[in-house]
């Protein structure tokens, strides 16, 4: 099985959904895992203002309003996660929220196991913003230790454990890390 138990995942989505606190994401090489866990529990729409996956660079650029030396990096995220933020309080406006509402915005980049031959490290990067704080997470994987599926789950439970932070919720899914890997922080 790739990823957290099904149950671990449900407890901790429905502990963001009981929160009043409501984000958008942006997701590029992995991640997509997450907003399908985040989407399968009742409650979505107390969480989530809108999920985008800017997935080529042109998009990315476009997302973030600037054109990156390197897209897959935690300057990337973080970037990634202030535009997501500014969306979440653009959208809350637009719905009328009450300005007290706590607002996330998660990015998250990643290069990961594909067809072909790729130079460079797989790795993903995740961050949030909110509430005038912020953080990143950086994973280099180790090549061929997992496949893509693997690849993705391992950086999806990265980005439910940001959102899950944001949220002020203690609780984390387990991360599988390989000997050798080490999550980041910054």
């Amino acid at each position: 099985m790739n990823g957290p138990a099904g149950e671990q995942v449900s407890d901790l989505v429905r502990a963001m959904h009981a929160t009043s606190h409501k984000c958008c994401l942006a997701v590029s090489g992995v991640g997509t895992q997450a907003l399908a866990w985040l989407f399968a529990e009742p409650g979505t729409s107390r969480t989530v203002l809108d999920a985008q996956v800017p997935y080529v660079r042109a998009a990315l650029d476009e997302y973030v309003g600037s054109q990156a030396d390197q897209h897959v990096s935690a300057e990337e995220a973080l970037k990634m996660a202030h535009a997501a933020l500014k969306r979440a309080q653009k959208l809350a406006a637009a719905a009328g929220l009450d300005s007290a509402t706590p607002l996330i915005g998660i990015g998250c980049t990643a290069a990961i196991a594909t067809d072909r031959v790729r130079r460079g490290d797989n790795r993903v990067h995740v961050a949030w913003a909110g509430g005038g704080r912020q953080k990143a997470c950086s994973l280099v994987f180790i090549k061929g230790a997992r496949d893509r599926k693997g690849e993705e789950a391992v950086g999806s439970v990265l980005v439910l454990n940001a959102l899950a932070e944001a949220c002020g919720i203690s609780d984390r899914l387990h991360v599988d890390l390989r000997p050798g890997e080490v999550v980041v922080e910054s």
